[in-house]
């Protein structure tokens, strides 16, 4: 299974076809998502990367962070697990409320 990697200070003329060939130096690149405002669909300047293993993942922690791409010195990190918010338990608000 592969690592994903989080990747900051993307310039915002880069896309993902820059990222993808950037990060192929270090291995198989698997899967790369540009992070979009959700509102108005711009990029942000961040990405996550998947490499196809770990191996280039490390490989491209050490290799990549703070070079150059385009006009802007990125950072590479380990992705963190995503985090799942707890759900509240009631099935949308829309019932009955209970009176103490």
């Amino acid at each position: 299974m592969g690592q994903a990697l989080y990747v900051s200070n993307i310039s915002l003329s880069a896309g993902e076809e820059d990222l993808r060939k950037l990060f192929s130096v270090c291995g198989k690149v698997t899967y790369i998502h540009l992070v979009r405002d959700d509102k108005s669909g711009a990029f942000v300047g961040c990405a996550y990367v998947t490499m196809a293993s770990e191996d280039a993942a490390r490989d491209a922690i050490v290799t990549l962070d703070d070079a150059l791409l385009i006009d802007r010195t990125i950072t590479v990190k380990a992705a963190r697990p995503r985090q799942v918010q707890p759900r509240s338990g009631r099935a949308g608000g829309h019932g009955k409320r209970r009176r103490p």
